[in-house]
């Protein structure tokens, strides 16, 4: 599928839940492969904050993310709204620091996506694609989220509150194409024994009957309500019996159920690309949902690094041999680290280093437990970028390469002999003054071992007499 925006921009209007301040906001289109940003048009230089899930800085009754001194708070509605509806690249500018409850659903985001209008762009949508079950657990709220692999995107969220009022319930989205009606109208919901509490914490000053379906799931004497409505700033109520406080009835018998996964949608759209698989949540919550969602990220980066592992043919022959290679490195044994070169493209190059138990440096480097040293992986893909630079010029004879920085090297999994160790250099930058910026991985079989990012200069060798 391709990338969408919206066709035009529109705004809305409304109070915050927390800050009870009243918010525009509003939503414009933007070009592919911008994301989802936010701009505080309220702050001097309009500071923009991208929808990742590392600028996450609280999770307390709601999603809030930052970048510097701005921040902004509630984003899990606007952003369970935008993914519900397909929107892939916007920008929303608000004038405040938080998103605005309306009725505390999706359903006035959707609306104005919906009226606004999508419009297709010409570059296909990324996916992260679930390959192997993704689990995570919090052992203390009993809360657990699972990823699992499929063709589709679906998410099934189950919720019990130890409350005989809700129960347990549960409530699953099997189609996007059905949150419109079927997730986006349900709002968020609250005890009214937490009001108090959240109060206290500075928080829900634009909290009433309009934007959250209230629950009593005990009764409370009257001067307790009094007060509480005193403290709050609304008038005061009647607590009966037990149940909905809200003078409308619930839009689905498991409204709150489908909330908390309109809230899971939301929080997983900071993951920054759709998914496409199913997703499980057990008892969700925000803290966890930011957790899991982490966890999402981290393997999608991984996932992300071993796309771009070259696929070795062993029937192909080399474009650079080891004679080939020895014409063109100043390096001898033991520390030509290069066997051939299978592959060559303008921005990277692929190498194979054979490990064997007959390299020298085995008889020191742990004897009994022989490691390939890391520092040799990276003089490794240090001497394929060579080969790559040095291939390029026309009297490659006369020229050689010096390293000048190392940075962002991660070791990941120990390499011995016997492995064939995969060695591709990617080219960050076009080469300019004799500067080459490349970006290194190390691979034995599906595993990425080792990655750096690679500076050399390219120089012109001085004649032995000099």
């Amino acid at each position: 599928m391709k990338q969408q925006t919206l066709a035009k921009s529109f705004s809305l209007e409304g109070v915050g839940l927390h800050t009870g301040k009243t918010v525009i906001i509003e939503f414009e289109p933007a070009e592919v492969n911008h994301g989802i940003r936010f701009m505080r048009v309220d702050m001097q230089d309009q500071p923009v904050l991208t929808a990742d899930v590392n600028q996450v800085v609280s999770t307390n009754r709601g999603t809030t993310i930052r970048n510097g001194e701005a921040q902004i708070s509630t984003v899990e509605h606007v952003l369970s709204a935008l993914t519900g509806t397909g929107v892939d690249n916007v920008l929303i500018k608000v004038n405040g620091p938080e998103i605005p409850i309306m009725d505390g659903s999706a359903m006035d985001f959707v609306d104005g996506i919906l009226g606004a209008g999508l419009l297709k762009q010409a570059t296909d949508r990324e996916y992260f694609e679930i390959e192997e079950p993704i689990s995570f657990r919090d052992e203390v709220t009993g809360t657990e989220l699972l990823a699992l692999p499929g063709d589709k995107f679906e998410v099934t969220a189950m919720i019990d509150f130890n409350s005989q009022i809700l129960g347990h319930q549960y409530a699953s989205l099997q189609n996007i194409d059905d949150y419109a009606t079927q997730i986006a109208p349900c709002r968020t919901f609250v005890f009214v024994r937490e009001l108090e509490q959240l109060f206290d914490q500075n928080l829900i000053k634009g909290g009433d009957l309009d934007n959250a379906v209230v629950i009593a799931d005990r009764l409370m004497d009257q001067d307790e309500l009094d007060r509480l409505a005193k403290k709050l700033g609304k008038q005061s109520i009647k607590v009966e019996k037990t149940g909905i406080l809200n003078t409308t009835s619930l839009k689905f018998e498991n409204e709150p159920a489908r909330h908390k996964l309109l809230d899971v949608l939301g929080d997983l759209t900071l993951l920054g690309k759709p998914i496409k698989g199913k997703i499980v949540a057990r008892k969700p919550g925000h803290t966890a949902n930011i957790e899991f969602t982490k966890l999402l990220k981290r393997k999608m980066m991984e996932q992300r690094k071993l796309k771009g592992r070259p696929r070795i043919d062993p029937d192909q022959p080399p474009l650079f041999d080891i004679e080939s290679i020895r014409k063109l490195l100043p390096h001898r044994y033991p520390f030509l680290l290069v066997d051939k070169i299978v592959e060559m493209t303008d921005n990277y190059i692929v190498g194979v280093k054979n490990i064997t138990f007959n390299e020298p440096f085995f008889q020191g480097h742990f004897p009994g437990n022989s490691i390939f040293p890391g520092v040799l992986q990276i003089e490794a893909l240090a001497q394929v970028g060579g080969v790559f630079v040095l291939s390029k010029v026309e009297d490659p004879e006369n020229w050689g390469t010096l390293l000048l920085k190392i940075d962002n090297t991660k070791f990941k999994y120990k390499v011995s002999p016997g492995d064939q160790l995969i060695l591709k250099m990617e080219l960050l930058s076009a080469v300019r003054r004799g500067i080459c910026l490349m970006y290194g991985t190390a691979y034995v079989g599906s595993k990425l071992v080792s990655e750096s990012e690679l500076t050399a200069q390219i120089v012109r060798n001085q004649p032995p007499n000099e």
